[in-house]
């Protein structure tokens, strides 16, 4: 394949291990999980079972009953969302937010007439966490703050706002698609009472999989009802963990290789996955300015970010440098708003977008080199 560059959309490759247990899966069991008692289906139950362990090992969370499956991020931030927030709460938000939290609170806005306060950025990306402490009210129901921007990488500092929402007693939810599985997550010292994620970023697992980890006492109510191959006598969906908010068949081939991919991600390191990308995100914040008429937007400094760094060449709309790098260079970036218009309307974007960059884990200095190389051609 070519030079893939778009893993903050999608982690690729995968490691072997994950198509693997994926394939193995398929081919040799394919049960539901939940769904019977004779030996393979129980075995889909064993499965299920050691990947909400490992993922709250991962996450030093101690109950695996409330590591709740989902299919991605989206519907792990609305499964908190909506089965928190009543009739005329307040919430209050950060201005980087992706779509998949700004479109549902403004949903929200309408149907249950929430209000919503959205804490500004600086153009880096950076937020002043006492302007939080001063936007929260009697009816402030929920913080929700994503780990780090999709669009300029920025690290957020959710340890320090985790602290602010347990000392004001208002769960604090956390967007961790960006971060789950690339830096370190501890739901205990980070004051972490929701954590959403994703299994096909940096978790390096399978698109479909996804999860809400729930380290609080706070109701939330279910997003869907239905089956959970349990108590099925019983008319309305179950109050206890997992079966409270998991309905119908889990995707248990996804989450073989979810499984999996998290067992790897032990075994390599999140210490060592972060500093390789650190590294080369470090590199190519450096190569780049070697590009002319560039324009960088968000942290210079590859501490202050992950591996996602947008920019533009003037003159040159960023769908067609997109395009010229594919299908001429055999090089894949990201184009467009990437699905968070807030964080463009800080750093002046909304109107054009951006390129974007992507850095994973299985990239190396030489992707970056031929980037490079192939943005000055473009522009001869």
């Amino acid at each position: 394949m070519g030079i893939y560059l778009d893993n903050a959309a999608t982690s690729y490759p995968k490691p072997k291990v994950v198509a693997n247990a994926v394939y193995d899966f398929m081919i040799n069991n394919g049960t539901s999980s939940g769904r019977g008692s004779y030996q393979k289906a129980m075995e889909s139950d064993f499965l299920v079972y050691n990947a909400r362990k490992e993922i709250a090992s991962l996450f030093n969370f101690d109950d695996p009953k409330r590591v709740i499956f989902t299919s991605n991020v989206t519907e792990s931030l609305n499964l908190a969302i909506r089965g928190i927030l009543k009739e005329g709460d307040h919430v209050v938000t950060s201005s980087l937010e992706h779509n998949a939290v700004w479109r549902c609170l403004k949903t929200l806005e309408k149907e249950r007439k929430i209000s919503i306060t959205k804490i500004d950025a600086t153009k880096e990306g950076h937020t002043n966490i006492e302007e939080i402490n001063k936007s929260i009210r009697d009816n402030t129901a929920l913080i929700i703050f994503t780990h780090a921007s999709n669009v300029l990488g920025t690290i957020q500092p959710i340890k320090e706002i985790g602290r602010i929402s347990r000392i004001r007693k208002i769960p604090f939810l956390v967007d961790a698609a960006q971060t789950a599985g690339v830096l370190p997550i501890d739901v205990k010292e980070d004051n972490i009472d929701l954590l959403a994620f994703t299994g096909h970023k940096s978790l390096l697992g399978p698109m479909g999989t996804g999860g809400l980890l729930i380290n609080c006492e706070y109701n939330i109510e279910p997003l869907k009802s239905g089956g959970t191959g349990g108590d099925s006598a019983y008319e309305y969906q179950p109050d206890y963990y997992p079966n409270k908010l998991e309905t119908g068949t889990l995707n248990v081939g996804g989450i073989a290789g979810l499984l999996e991919s998290v067992k790897y991600i032990k075994s390599e390191g999140i210490d060592k996955i972060h500093k390789k990308e650190t590294e080369i995100t470090k590199y190519a914040l450096e190569k780049l300015r070697f590009v002319k008429n560039m324009e960088i937007y968000g942290p210079k400094k590859s501490d202050d970010i992950l591996g996602v760094i947008s920019f533009n060449i003037k003159g040159m709309r960023a769908e067609d440098v997109a395009y010229v790098l594919d299908s001429k260079y055999d090089i894949m970036v990201r184009a467009g708003l990437h699905c968070a218009p807030s964080a463009h309307d800080l750093i002046g974007t909304k109107d054009i977008g951006t390129l974007r960059v992507g850095i994973g884990y299985f990239n190396e200095k030489e992707d970056i080199d031929k980037l490079v190389y192939a943005l000055n051609k473009i522009q001869k």
